[in-house]
């Protein structure tokens, strides 16, 4: 055991799809764990989601890196007895879909715990284990929608709900549900038994909301803007973020902007003000920021310690200096992918090329080493491969 690998030894078994749940799995593999990933013969469904190359797609290979891939259907009598197998001899089972389906497989928590008691048995779905939504589809969008993250994350120029363009339920719920196990872990040094970590959607997005519902408790309805003018800002050749925290920063803006009887002027001397004539103050402003280039401006408000930034893509991002100093996305080579950027996630060892840890197998990869681990035989192992069972 390292501070680099101190899950090492650790056996995880995963039975998931999509993103959430394997991307917890995919943290304990980061951390050492030796996870064993179960995905149908056809493979994840997320393989065919978004841009794709290879077997992979790009939300496929985040989540799996680092894992052992066992391609089994589960749908076959004999893929259940092997996935029964796994579960009665591993640590930590990550499963996800509507409550009760991984249950009928005969690999629900009281049919595992009776034996293998000290497993830590984490349950992934869309609206948790009870209610009257459990059984409700739930994907990222909905999930935005349903906990009003849409409706806070509204446009300037439209005033229009709008998605957030990243994963950020599925994020955050795996976030949630590593956590869960981490602490779980550590308790069960003076347990006997495990425990069923039940990790929602639902529940994941109302902690990255906790401040907003604090929010709303203060002032019901619909929030005011708290620090107008805040925003992104069209300049003459791109865009800038811009904002503020203290009146003063008001202040040194309108000096940037060379328009310092603004911050002066009554109808914009405070926040509440500066909120209550927004409008106003945006026709005012707009046409001073599309005056000069976003490096003018990054420039002007540095020079004034203005909080400000130009609006990256993703590749002017990876470009940056600072991020190429941190070594933060390092190329790695994925199986049939080729090179990606691999991020050198947070409290993880830095990626390496040609560390298995940081690559995302294909589906089955690993059939025959998992399967001759079980004690069978490779003429076995080819009959079940005929037969569908499994994908070599």
């Amino acid at each position: 055991m390292s501070y680099e690998h101190p899950y090492e030894g650790l056996k995880v078994l995963e039975i998931s799809q999509g993103y959430a749940a394997p991307y917890c799995a995919m943290l304990l593999a980061q951390y050492g764990a030796e996870v064993v990933k179960i995905e149908p013969p056809h493979g994840d469904w997320v393989r065919g989601v978004g841009k794709s190359t290879g077997d992979h797609s790009s939300l496929s290979i985040v989540p799996n890196l680092g894992k052992k891939n066992l391609a089994l259907d589960l749908k076959s009598d004999e893929g259940k007895a092997i996935a029964q197998r796994l579960a009665g001899g591993v640590d930590v089972i990550v499963e996800a879909g509507r409550p009760g389906v991984t249950a009928k497989l005969g690999l629900g928590y009281e049919q595992i715990k009776t034996d293998n008691p000290r497993v830590i048995y984490v349950s992934v779905s869309g609206f948790g284990q009870t209610g009257p939504y459990i059984d409700r589809p739930a994907t990222d969008t909905v999930m935005q929608s349903f906990s009003g993250l849409m409706s806070v994350n509204k446009g300037m120029q439209d005033g229009m709900p709008h998605r957030v363009g990243v994963i950020v339920a599925d994020h955050t719920t795996g976030l949630y549900a590593f956590q869960s196990v981490a602490a779980a872990l550590y308790a069960r040094r003076d347990n006997h038994e495990g425990c069923f970590i039940d990790i929602s959607l639902m529940s994941s997005m109302a902690g990255l909301l906790a401040p907003k519902l604090i929010e709303h408790a203060i002032e019901p309805g619909e929030q005011s803007i708290t620090n107008a003018p805040a925003g992104s800002y069209e300049t003459q050749d791109g865009w800038i973020a811009v904002t503020l925290i203290k009146e003063a920063h008001w202040m040194d803006i309108c000096r940037c902007l060379e328009r310092q009887e603004l911050a002066t002027d009554p109808r914009f001397d405070s926040f509440a003000k500066r909120a209550e004539n927004l409008d106003e103050l945006l026709a005012l402003i707009r046409p001073v920021f599309a005056s000069r280039t976003t490096a003018e401006w990054s420039a002007i408000f540095r020079g004034n310690d203005v909080l400000s930034n130009p609006i990256n893509d993703i590749g002017s991002w990876l470009e940056d200096p600072q991020v190429q100093a941190s070594k933060l996305a390092p190329m790695v080579t994925q199986p049939q992918a080729g090179p990606m950027p691999i991020v050198h996630l947070p409290g993880t060892a830095p990626p390496r090329d040609g560390d298995p840890k940081f690559e995302a197998p294909l589906a089955g990869a690993h059939s025959r080493q998992i399967l001759a681990g079980l004690g069978y035989s490779d003429k076995e192992i080819k009959a079940m491969a005929s037969r569908g069972v499994i994908k070599l």
